[in-house]
Parts: C-alpha cells; sequence; structure tokens
C-alpha cells in the first residue's frame, strides 16, 4: 500500500492505523478496504467492506476451511443464531429483502462449504425456515433495512 499511497504525500501510517482500527471485528480475515484521498488538502477517507461469507462462515467455526468434498465430508455445526449473526453482519452487502432470506442465502454457502445447521444438512435446515420452524429466531432481530429494502 505505501508504493501506491507514498507519492500522494498523505500519511501513510495514519491510514494503516485507520484500516486497523475499522477493521479489528475482522480480525485474520481478508476485508475489502477501499482508501479515498484529497490530493489537495492530503485528507483520506477509508471505506471497509464486509468479508466473504464463506470467511465469516470459517471464523465462526473455527476451522482452516470448508469441506473439499461437501456432500461426504462436515467440517462443523452452526447454531440458527450464528447463522443469523452471519447474515446481519452481511447485510449491507446483500440484495435480500428480509433477515429470512438473507439467512436463506448464508444457509446455501452452508451447502457448498460442508457445514450443518442445527445438526441438519443446511438443505434441510432452509426447509424449515421457509415452514416458519424458525420464525422465532427472527422475532425481533428483522432489521429496519431489510424493511427499508422491501419498500423500494
Amino acid at each position: 500500500m505505501g508504493p501506491a499511497l507514498g507519492p500522494l504525500g498523505v500519511n501513510v501510517m495514519q491510514i494503516v492505523n485507520r484500516i486497523n482500527e475499522l477493521t479489528k471485528a475482522y480480525a485474520g480475515m481478508k476485508v475489502p478496504v477501499k482508501v479515498i484521498v484529497d490530493v489537495e488538502d492530503k485528507s483520506f477517507d477509508v471505506e471497509i467492506g464486509t468479508p466473504t461469507t464463506s470467511a465469516l462462515l470459517v471464523k465462526e467455526l473455527g476451522v482452516e476451511k470448508g469441506s473439499g468434498t461437501p456432500k461426504a465430508t462436515k467440517v462443523g455445526n452452526l447454531t440458527p443464531e450464528s447463522i443469523v449473526k452471519i447474515a446481519q453482519m452481511k447485510s449491507p452487502d446483500s440484495y435480500a429483502k428480509s433477515l429470512k432470506t438473507a439467512v436463506k442465502e448464508i444457509a446455501g454457502t452452508c451447502v457448498s462449504m460442508g457445514v450443518n445447521v442445527d445438526s441438519k444438512d443446511p438443505k434441510e435446515f432452509i426447509k424449515e425456515v421457509d415452514e416458519g420452524k424458525y420464525d422465532q429466531v427472527f422475532a425481533g432481530s428483522d432489521d429496519k433495512q431489510g424493511k427499508e429494502k422491501e419498500e423500494q
């Protein structure tokens, strides 16, 4: 990053410190970062994206990576609450209209990574979400942003 920012005349250490401050919650994960520099007054702004869904799942599980053979080998199990937490983290970048839809997206990623949800296959979990079995988990968690997306 230094070679790209140095010629602009900004304090690279200030930018690095700001990035570190904003990405504390994502320690050990790759996070998309955008640095916007005003070359006239040497001010800068740092925008942080969210890590990939798979990176968030790996962190939540505490494993190194997903399964190479997701149908045969499972790498872990997540609770519905963990899936909701990840869905809420991804909500700014998601096109899902509700928390329930976002949870189903996260569960879909679990299918390809070999991760069970609530001790069952993620496809079964998705069916149960559609049937309303986990509505109590979503109650009160459905964020305002999801409601705003529905209005659009």
